[in-house]
């Protein structure tokens, strides 16, 4: 018998008989004492509660089952028989009993835990060690044994331009141009393909394609969501790091302990401290009718969840209400986990601006909000007066300096003797004042991140949310939560880490400090420590999902038994192995995977290879697929010659559809300002991941493109097929504004191709091209655009939440001139015919896929 096997025996052998009652009480006691409700007062989810008991007394006598009022009931010998319907397996009783009589013990785990020995092998091998020895020693030779044990041959390799062009989208997320691909194509030197990819690694554009991948991961957002969805001004530092951490291959293990716990572990580097921006990245609000314990709750279930997803791999946030139903993750330690974090409070500290960091527009954006903010202050100053007119009228005084503190400041507060639609104006302005008040702060040196215990002066828990001082700060303790319910809370948990890695790999459980400090450090040394099973898997599994469009394990967010097996975990084995040996690079990594022949392989399979591998699980061949949504702007953008070279700095604001950007945005109680795209045009035309993220006003063309949702942690971009993606590309404004700029740039059909394609076009499809130009210069001859209209003003409704009356309001515009694109009536016939062209070639499958 084999050590694990004996382990397992003699763990099953120790589950008895407190195993048994575990599972008879959560079968058929906590439904009703515990879970959901508490019926008579008694809870049996805790040995203190079973002593404590219910209306009929201590349910529990330790040492004397005959004496317990819940042995009694359950056996059918007590004033009540329970369950209320059946009865209890003979098992459970007799377990009961003799747990009882030996003096209720009540084991450290949760009800239903303890079952380790319950899980199939093959459910675990994510949790077992690194494999040490391997039979291949390349990628290929991994590959090339499977395909040879189905049988399927392997693709033969793509040509230079279609390889090329894969990887510069795959490490860019830019198209390469015709000059690029040209010179590939006559490059004949044998390190061309290697020299290739080396240069691509080298761009700033990788870090900007790669960081945003991990965005995805992280659910990265400008702004914090829910019924107020106030912006998060300080943001754009983490994206920024994100980005700054991929362009310089900062090692993966760096990474994560800079973003679980940079204050802790590096205090005084200030790219550490921005990096913990990572824990504070999702969904979160506090409202001035919020119960402080529920909205400190939902930062504790997320950040445990996001860092088990992210770095783990793990569905944690399954084990909040109960044991895991799939995985070896007891409640118990999904809460010890949390407890991790009970000591990590929200924080807005001053950073100054690194060097590396884009602050050229700070000043002339911080001048264009303040003057937005003044405006917006005119207009509340303006109800203020008329308030305090009244209030001198009503108490017969002259000046305002002859009113009564108390009374001024009464009739500032209440507004006295303003009508209801001037004090629902009134309130417009004063949540855009909160607004702005926020936005402003994005020009500031300040950083989005966590501390331990809160800093005085700087803690940050939005508009809404008031923090004690430093001195006087206690952080709460961390109980087990049956159901996730914060109003029942049941035993006390302590830090700790998930018992499973430490029982299947052998990886020691650290110590988690009591301390307010430390416990994050301690968590994160543990997570980057090269013996963990999981760290490594997993970003190697992403890191090959970006490249070949499926993980070797098909789903990157959870390696437990729900989750895709991988299809050759050797091989996954083999790279985190390699990926640890090269110093935990990135860069290395894809080189090691783009140097590869399976990823040089063409799209077309071979004889037979469908037929014997339908959904080329063994990579015989490359997937085609289409681009992700960003990659599709940025491609636009980039054809037309309109992409801006700006990168860094805060969120830029996009052309949008004009019948999105013009709806009325509510917020709690009133209405956002309208929706203001970026006035300069190198602005709104930069790379979609430096483009503000905002979590109720999606970009509509990211969205359709399945973008992801900022509120959950994206592991794999999906690609749906839907009418509305066609409609996107050949109405949108910007596509169109973008095919007439592509026009008026090339001059020719040839040119739109080279721009468009990044090649010339065949003699067939000069030809089609060319009529089809003729054909739409006559019919835009014949009807000419009209020229563009003024933009009219922007009139939002809303519906009072004090009178139920309906209101409207002319919205603000922006106080800087707007930079127009080209407009149709501004160009001739042969020009909007060329346009034509172009929006055909931008709506190709050629554009819009990677073969």
């Amino acid at each position: 018998m084999s050590r694990w096997m004996i382990l397992l025996a003699a763990t099953a052998a120790a589950q008895t008989p407190d195993i048994v009652v575990r599972e008879g009480l959560k079968k058929d006691c906590l439904g009703c004492h515990g879970e959901g409700q508490v019926l008579a007062k008694l809870d049996l989810r805790t040995r203190e509660a079973m002593l404590r008991g219910g209306s009929r007394g201590p349910a529990l006598t330790p040492g004397d089952a005959s004496a317990s009022l819940l042995y009694r009931v359950v056996a059918g010998v007590g004033p009540v028989a329970m369950p209320p319907v059946g009865k209890a397996d003979a098992e459970f009783v007799a377990a009961l009993k003799t747990w009882i009589d030996r003096g209720a013990a009540w084991p450290s785990a949760s009800v239903s835990a303890g079952k380790w020995s319950n899980y199939k092998e093959e459910d675990l091998w994510a949790f077992r060690p690194l494999r040490k020895e391997f039979r291949e020693s390349s990628i290929d030779g991994f590959l090339d044994r499977a395909l040879a044990a189905k049988g399927v041959t392997a693709a033969k390799p793509a040509d230079r331009r279609t390889l090329l062009r894969r990887a510069t989208i795959d490490l860019t997320g830019l198209p390469p141009t015709a000059a690029e691909l040209d010179a590939f194509e006559r490059d004949a030197s044998p390190r061309a393909w290697e020299s290739a990819v080396d240069r691509l690694l080298a761009s700033l554009r990788y870090g900007e394609r790669w960081g945003r991948h991990w965005l995805d991961v992280a659910r990265y957002a400008d702004t914090s969501g829910y019924s107020n969805d106030f912006e998060r001004p300080n943001a754009w530092r983490y994206r920024d790091y994100v980005i700054r951490s991929f362009n310089n291959d900062k090692p993966y293990d760096r990474f994560i302990r800079e973003q679980v716990a940079g204050d802790e572990l590096f205090p005084g580097d200030p790219e550490a401290l921005i990096a913990t921006g990572f824990l504070r990245a999702g969904p979160w609000e506090h409202t001035g009718m919020a119960v402080e314990a529920v909205t400190r709750q939902m930062f504790l279930d997320d950040v445990t969840h996001g860092v088990g997803a992210a770095f783990l791999g793990l569905t944690l946030g399954c084990a909040r209400c109960h044991d895991h139903k799939f995985d070896p993750l007891p409640t118990k330690d999904y809460y010890r986990m949390q407890a991790i974090f009970a000591t990590t409070e929200f924080a807005r500290p001053a950073v100054p601006f690194l060097d590396s960091e884009n602050t050229a527009g700070l000043a002339a954006g911080k001048a264009r909000m303040e003057a937005i903010a003044g405006r917006n202050q005119t207009h509340m100053d303006h109800f203020n007066d008329i308030a305090v007119e009244n209030a001198m009228k009503k108490h017969g005084v002259a000046r305002r300096e002859d009113l009564p503190k108390a009374v001024l400041q009464k009739a500032m507060r209440e507004k006295e003797g303003i009508g209801p639609a001037e004090f629902e104006e009134f309130k417009l302005y004063q949540k855009h004042s909160q607004l702005y008040k926020e936005s402003l702060d994005r020009y500031e040196p300040k950083a989005f991140a966590v501390s331990s215990g809160p800093l005085d002066g700087a803690t940050d828990g939005g508009p809404n949310l008031k923090y004690p001082k430093h001195a006087d700060y206690t952080p709460s303790e961390v109980h087990v939560l049956p159901g996730g319910n914060v109003q029942s809370p049941a035993e006390k948990v302590e830090p700790g880490v998930l018992e499973l890695v430490e029982r299947y790999s052998g990886l020691p459980s650290p110590e988690i400090p009591r301390d307010i400090g430390g416990r994050r450090a301690a968590l994160a040394n543990w997570i980057a420590d090269p013996r963990h099973p999981l760290t490594a898997r997993v970003m190697v599994n992403r890191v090959w999902q970006y490249h070949f469009g499926r993980g070797l394990a098909a789903d990157a967010n959870n390696f437990g038994k729900m989750g895709a097996k991988p299809a050759n975990p050797e091989l996954l084995d083999w790279l985190a192995a390699r990926f640890m040996e090269d110093g935990w690079s990135v860069k290395k990594l894809h080189r090691r995977i783009l140097l590869s022949a399976a990823y040089r392989r063409s799209s077309r399979p071979a004889a037979g290879a469908r037929e014997k591998d339908p959904d080329n699980r063994l990579l015989s061949h490359f997937s085609p697929r289409r681009i992700e949504a960003e990659v599709f702007r940025d491609a636009v953008l980039a054809a037309a010659g309109e992409l801006s070279p700006d990168a860094g700095g805060p969120g830029t604001f996009p052309q949008i559809n004009e019948d999105v950007a013009r709806q009325p945005q509510h917020r709690m109680g009133s209405l956002a300002p309208a929706y203001r795209a970026s006035a300069k045009k190198r602005d709104r035309n930069r790379r979609t991941v430096y483009t503000f993220q905002q979590r109720t006003l999606a970009d509509p063309m990211i969205e359709v493109f399945n973008g992801p949702s900022p509120d959950f942690s994206c592991e794999r971009r999906e690609a749906t097929i839907v009418p509305t993606q066609a409609f996107t590309l050949l109405n949108s404004s910007l596509v169109n504004d973008m095919a007439l700029a592509l026009a008026v740039k090339a001059g020719s059909v040839e040119r739109v191709f080279e721009m468009a394609l990044a090649r010339k076009p065949s003699a067939e499809e000069a030809r089609m091209a060319a009529a089809h130009r003729d054909r739409m210069t006559a019919e835009h001859e014949a009807h000419p655009p009209a020229p563009r209209k003024p933009e009219e003003p922007l009139v939002h409704k809303i519906t009072s939440e004090l009178t139920g009356e309906i209101y409207q309001f002319r919205q603000e515009t922006d106080p800087e001139p707007y930079e127009p694109n080209l407009d149709p009536s501004e160009v001739p016939a042969p020009t909007l015919a060329l346009a034509d062209v172009a929006l055909a070639l931008l709506n190709s499958n050629e554009f819009a896929y990677v073969y």
